[in-house]
């Protein structure tokens, strides 16, 4: 099977991901819609981070366009290799800039935001330097920023683009609704259209869920902006011309630290890449640096597209590369690789340990809500067999497969729920796992729209072998009409059976 491997151990945001897939072999002539449609150009270069050669990617505005954002301010701005993604700066930076800077020079400058939607920039640049500390902050929550960055910029861009405007936060803050909207006019091809527009709408969920906001009353904000519009889109077009049957990462790291938000300070990562997180196959670790490495829009991306992995798995390597951030560290590169081959095992190798234990005096209430609150805690599947006990009474056997590392955390709350004595572990051992992946199946149910995720299970060489409806979705929407649960379900497995 066609595999594209992530090595998430430095994060990822959109404009990573976009130059990894095309440092992996991706043809950038596929991006043309995307530039047509919103009047920028995907600017693409080589960087060095740390001793690497990595692709860097940032989306600029055309000349016409860089006269003046949809704000009415007028910018002639310095291509300075800030690559904040969708990080929501409610751009008023309060300063005039008047900069005159000569290339391949080595400068240290430290810039606060006050940003409160009002631009007044006046930046006069006029250089031909290479900035390489691209931001690759790509918040899609309200942040109302007063922040500094200082920057050590050893520069020698040799862009020579002195009137290219970089495209982060310009255009309209859309709302989802808006976004899809665009998203469909640009002509794609109708699998790139459902993946962008599934991507966007995992943004939209989880700002909604963050702010206690309506799915189609969430505005994007700079998420909804032309950079990360250019950002999801870009991805979708580039996966498909890399034509690859299975996505996945290794554990994606947030960073640590804390990120200014409207209401002060808060550590990362950021609520939104959470609750995107918490619907993803793969999982987050921390670290291993002071700074945002995982974005709200790498982290959609990601969750729409990718399997986790807990290592990287068994290649025969066609072709990696590496996609530049924006970050500089002394000591580690900052860059995403992709890594594109043919797998070796039908069916992935993932590591376990069984956890179980032995009860017959727990009520059959507190049985019923284990399958929650142990999932809840980290177990990957519970099991609750009846089981007779010493003396022949009726007891049952409860079997937990876990992570490892998630062991020691799911037998304490087993313990707890039941009131176990004791909990036995039956030593690190595996499971082979299926290839799986979300696809969505549109319902019209009496003039009505719903959408209903479908997990489809397949092995290493593509062959599918199962279609499940998720289960809540289907109850929504039967909540919403008069057909049964099971017909939503049967109906939506085959509305995506049918579309292969």
């Amino acid at each position: 099977m066609r595999t594209l491997a992530f090595d998430g151990r430095m994060g990822a945001s959109g404009d990573m991901l976009i130059a990894a897939l095309l440092a992996a072999g991706a043809d950038p002539d596929v991006l043309a819609p995307v530039e047509d449609a919103l009047g920028i150009r995907y600017d693409i270069d080589t960087v060095d981070k740390n001793g690497i050669a990595a692709t860097r990617v940032q989306v600029l505005l055309d000349e016409d366009e860089s006269a003046s954002d949809d704000h009415g301010h007028d910018h002639d701005q310095s291509e300075d290799g800030h690559d904040h993604g969708a990080h929501n700066h409610g751009h008023s930076h309060g300063h005039s800039h008047s900069h005159t800077h000569e290339h391949s020079h080595d400068e240290s400058h430290g810039h606060s935001h006050d940003d409160d939607h009002d631009h007044s920039h006046d930046h006069s640049h006029d250089h031909s330097h290479d900035h390489s500390h691209d931001h690759s902050h790509d918040h899609s929550h309200d942040h109302d920023d007063d922040h500094s960055h200082d920057h050590d910029d050893d520069s020698d861009h040799g862009h020579g683009h002195s009137t290219e405007t970089p495209a982060e936060g310009h255009g309209p803050h859309r709302t989802y609704a808006e976004v899809v909207e665009l998203v469909e006019a640009m002509g794609l091809p109708a699998g790139v259209e459902a993946d962008a527009t599934a991507i966007f709408r995992r943004l939209g969920e989880a700002e909604a869920t963050v702010h206690d906001t309506d799915l189609e009353d969430t505005h994007f904000h700079e998420v909804g902006a032309d950079d990360a519009i250019a950002d999801v889109v870009g991805v979708a077009l580039l996966l498909d011309d890399l034509d690859v049957e299975r996505v996945v990462t290794t554990p994606l790291s947030t960073g640590d630290g804390t990120q200014g938000m409207a209401h002060g300070e808060y550590p990362i990562p950021a609520p939104a890449v959470v609750e995107i997180a918490a619907n993803a196959d793969w999982s987050l670790r921390g670290g291993p640096v002071d700074a945002e490495l995982l974005t709200p829009t790498g982290a959609a991306i990601l969750a729409h597209i990718a399997e986790g992995v807990d290592t990287l798995p068994t290649l025969d390597v066609d072709a990696a590369g590496y996609g530049a951030g924006g970050y500089d560290f002394p000591d580690r590169p900052n860059v995403l690789r992709a890594i594109v081959g043919d797998g070796g095992e039908r069916l992935v190798h993932d590591e376990i340990t069984v956890l179980e234990t032995n009860l017959d005096d727990v009520a059959p209430e507190l049985l019923g809500s284990l399958q929650e609150t142990l999932q809840e805690a980290g177990a990957r599947d519970v099991s609750i067999l009846p089981a007779t006990m010493k003396k022949s009474r009726p007891g049952h056997l409860v079997k937990v497969i876990v992570k490892p590392e998630d062991a020691e955390r799911v037998a304490h709350r087993l313990a707890v729920e039941t009131g176990t004595l004791g909990v036995r572990e039956h030593g690190a051992g595996h499971r082979w796992v299926a290839s799986r992946e979300f696809r969505t199946a549109t319902l019209d149910v009496d003039g009505e729209r719903y959408e209903v995720a479908v997990k489809v299970a397949a092995d290493a060489d593509g062959e599918i072998y199962d279609y499940s409806a998720e289960y809540d979705d289907a109850l929504a929407v039967t909540e919403a009409t008069d057909l049964p649960v099971r017909e939503v379900m049967r109906r939506a497995e085959d509305a995506v059976r049918d579309a292969e």
